[in-house]
């Protein structure tokens, strides 16, 4: 049995349309893998990732520690509930990722602050966290050290969401590019076992992304909703009832506003467009797909409501990124497409 090295999963040459297929009989890598390294396609999607309770029965039955890989930028999405009854109460890591991404107002001290109290909300307990960015090729050591101290011998089961960046901060440990790197979730398919400085690690398949955008999107619509680059705020003054379409994904109507604002953190490739709230539903219906882009797969859509509980309150979208209320504002009402979650939280910055 042979496995391709980008992905895990068993090489085929029988069914093009199924997992491993590869047309060389000496292939490393399946015809999917060879495809999103070399040509961005991903001819096979799996876009929500693995069932959740499939990688982690198999977590829990190992004896191993845990690498738990989330993306900063989409912290929300990432948060498993109940994660340390779930692994079988393991030593756990936390590798908060892509914080490169953030806005650099960010000093490494507030986000770390900011991933402990929602760990702590959630019930999660972690025996260490490191922060990682392209940009700092010292952490790759710091995360090494981490997991050689919390493993003692033992292998490392590196998990998380579909599109958390798993594979390729293993690229990274490793110092070469083995393992296929994509922005499309659910590029891993299979547990895939590589030793780094004397310490085995178990890329896992990315986690299902229930509730996440991402899942409601066509892939061409990637490139636009999640960020390349570092983001850049965008910073709106708010007076009375102000609404804001971002494309024609979400919508955020905030009334009763007095010196208030908004600062919104998404991917700068996303239009936001401004109206009153009087005028939103008409500005959405007749532009929704022409001026408002781009569009979710279905037309359904769920609404949530809450009032300003903070002196700064995020409104996250899963898979979409946050917009930063602050000032005087009595209600806050989003319409997202039909199963994305909605968190609001005290502010990250």
């Amino acid at each position: 049995m042979t496995i391709c090295k980008g992905c895990g999963a068993i090489l085929q040459h029988e069914d093009k349309n199924k997992a491993g297929y590869t047309p060389k009989a000496d292939g490393e890598y399946c015809q999917r893998c060879f495809r999103l390294i070399h040509y961005d396609d991903p001819v096979l999607t799996l876009d929500t990732g693995i069932d959740q309770d499939q990688v982690l029965q198999r977590i829990a039955a190992m004896d191993c520690m845990v690498l738990w890989v989330a993306d900063l930028f989409d912290f929300e999405a990432g948060i498993i509930s109940g994660l340390n009854r779930l692994v079988g109460e393991k030593e756990i890591v936390l590798c908060a990722n892509k914080r490169d991404i953030l806005p650099q107002t960010l000093n490494h001290e507030k986000i770390a602050r900011f991933v402990f109290a929602r760990l702590k909300e959630a019930g999660i307990r972690i025996s260490g966290l490191v922060l990682t960015s392209r940009e700092d090729p010292e952490c790759i050591d710091e995360v090494l050290n981490a997991c050689r101290l919390a493993c003692q011998g033992k292998p490392i089961a590196v998990m998380g969401r579909a599109n958390s960046g798993k594979s390729t901060l293993i690229n990274h440990l490793m110092r070469r590019k083995v393992l296929t790197e994509s922005r499309y979730p659910g590029t891993t398919l299979d547990f895939n076992t590589i030793e780094i400085e004397g310490m085995t690690f178990v890329d896992t398949p990315g986690i299902e992304v229930n509730g996440s955008l991402l899942t409601q999107i066509d892939e061409k619509d990637y490139k636009d909703v999640i960020p390349s680059g570092r983001i850049k705020p965008q910073i709106y003054q708010l007076r009375g009832d102000q609404s804001f379409a971002i494309g024609g994904l979400a919508r955020i109507d905030i009334e009763g506003c007095d010196q208030a604002t908004c600062v919104f953190y998404v991917s700068g490739r996303l239009s936001i467009h401004r109206s009153k709230v009087s005028g939103a539903d008409a500005l959405w219906q007749k532009h929704r797909g022409e001026l408002l882009q781009p569009i979710a797969k279905t037309a359904e859509t769920d609404v949530f409501s809450d009032r300003k509980e903070y002196e700064k309150m995020d409104v996250v979208i899963d898979g979409l990124g946050w917009a930063c209320l602050s000032g005087q504002i009595r209600n806050v009402r989003v319409k997202v497409p039909h199963g994305v979650s909605v968190t609001f939280r005290k502010a990250m910055v």
